[in-house]
This record gives structure tokens, C-alpha cells and sequence, in this order.
């Protein structure tokens, strides 16, 4: 905050506060006309239409619906937003193949192994677990899990998941909004976004590493790094750009 003199400039101070006071709810009108402008252009310019969507996903899930996916873009436009056209289809197609491999071609919306489900409640968080021990497996096009995270993803969202997780399952286009969450904030076991590995040059291999490099990467796990790479190579096929370099990690 800026000091004011006292004295002479009294009569001054009143009149620019006058002034400010009568032009910044004009100023945060437009600030936030630009903000709704600049997500409904990322939701309106995604990348792939929904014929490609279903050519690479002939036998999804009918949960995952291209809708969802589009109404979920406004919550973080910088994705598929970033640089120039093959840049912005290869994220697309990154982030595509990468939910492809974790939910089997968008076939699973929560994970397969029940036995797992207790296993994810991190009791030493100050939150627990309020919805239940054995609810914050795996769902969504990332399978999303642990209690910690559905507490982040929707702290970021401004989604209570933490006390209904269950959305994530229910609702498209939250599921498709908590991939994104990660995509686009996260570095995982990794040292960068998958978002900013693809725009900023650094290839798809970091991206399997953000997302399960401590796992896979490395020569962890061979045939799963082939398998996200595999449905890269096809995904980028179908938006007709080429895959880049550093497609391994």
C-alpha cells in the first residue's frame, strides 16, 4: 500500500480514492470477462475432434464421454493451449495415450484390484479419511488415489473430493478434470509437469516419468513404457503430427 500525505493532499487522496473505487470493479469485470473468454476458447480450440476421440477410443467406457472431456479444458487452458499447432496436438496425444494405458483404452473407470482399496488412506494426513478408509482408490482417466491427493486435486478444483470422492466416478467431467489437475500440476516421481515435458521440449518419455517413472522408467518395467509409447505413435497418427524425439524414459 502506497503512503499517503496527510496535509495538502487530503482533498487529492479522497478524490483518487473516489476514482478507484468507482473504476475497480470495472477493471475486475474485465479481468474476469478475459479469464471466461480465455477458458471457453481452450474448450472450443481442443485439438482432437470428437471423431478422432472415438477412433482412438473405439471400445471406451460410455462414462468417458467426449463432453466431459470438453467441459473439463476450462479448468486449466494452458493444456493443449501451448505453442504452436504440432505442439499442441502432441500434448493432446500424450495425455491421451498416457489415460489410455492406466484405464485400458478408457475401459475402467475405478480400479480393478478391490484388494488395494484399503491400502489407500494415509492416516498421518491432519484430515483422514472422512469418507471412509477404504475410498480413495483408483478412478478417473489417471486413477486418481490416496486420500492426500483427492485432497489436493480438489482444493485445486474447488470440489469437496475429499468427502465425496465418489465423484470422481459419477461425475465425467470432474474425472477428466482430476486427470487434468495432475497433467498439468504435478510432477509425480518426475522433475517437471507432463505439461510443461511436451510444450517445453523435453518429449513423452518424461511424461511416463511423472506419471509412473518409479515404476516403469529406467528398465523398471520395458513393456509398459512400450505400451504408453505405442498408443503415443498411434495417437499422434490419428492428429497427423509426428511424435518428436525422447519418447522413452
Amino acid at each position: 500500500m502506497r503512503p499517503r500525505v496527510l496535509a495538502a493532499l487530503t482533498a487529492t487522496a479522497s478524490v483518487a480514492a473516489l476514482t478507484l473505487l468507482t473504476l475497480a470493479p470495472n477493471a475486475s469485470a474485465e479481468k474476469a470477462d478475459k479469464t471466461v473468454a480465455d477458458k471457453s476458447a481452450a474448450a472450443a480450440e481442443f485439438p482432437v475432434s470428437e471423431s478422432q476421440f472415438n477412433q482412438m477410443f473405439p471400445n471406451r467406457n460410455s462414462f468417458y464421454t467426449y463432453s466431459g472431456l470438453k467441459a473439463a479444458l476450462s479448468a486449466y487452458p494452458d493444456f493443449t493451449g501451448t505453442g504452436s499447432d504440432t505442439v499442441r496436438k502432441q500434448e493432446a496425444a500424450a495425455f491421451l495415450a498416457n489415460v489410455s494405458h492406466e484405464t485400458g483404452g478408457l475401459v475402467h473407470v475405478v480400479e480393478q484390484n478391490t484388494a488395494n482399496y484399503p491400502h489407500y488412506c494415509d492416516s498421518s494426513q491432519p484430515y483422514g479419511c472422512p469418507a471412509g478408509n477404504d475410498k480413495y482408490y483408483g478412478r478417473g482417466p489417471i486413477q486418481l488415489s490416496w486420500n492426500f491427493n483427492y485432497k489436493a486435486a480438489g482444493d485445486a478444483l474447488d470440489i469437496d473430493l475429499l468427502n465425496n470422492p465418489d465423484l470422481v466416478q459419477n461425475d465425467a467431467a470432474v474425472a477428466w478434470k482430476t486427470g487434468l489437475w495432475y497433467w498439468n500440476t504435478q510432477n509425480g516421481p518426475g522433475t517437471m509437469t507432463p505439461h510443461n515435458a511436451m510444450v517445453n521440449g523435453a518429449g513423452f518419455g518424461e511424461t511416463i516419468r511423472s506419471i509412473n517413472g518409479s515404476l516403469e522408467c529406467d528398465g523398471k518395467n520395458p513393456e509398459q513404457v512400450r505400451s504408453r509409447i505405442d498408443n503415443y505413435t498411434r495417437f499422434t497418427g490419428v492428429l497427423g503430427v509426428p511424435t518428436g524425439d525422447r519418447l522413452s524414459c
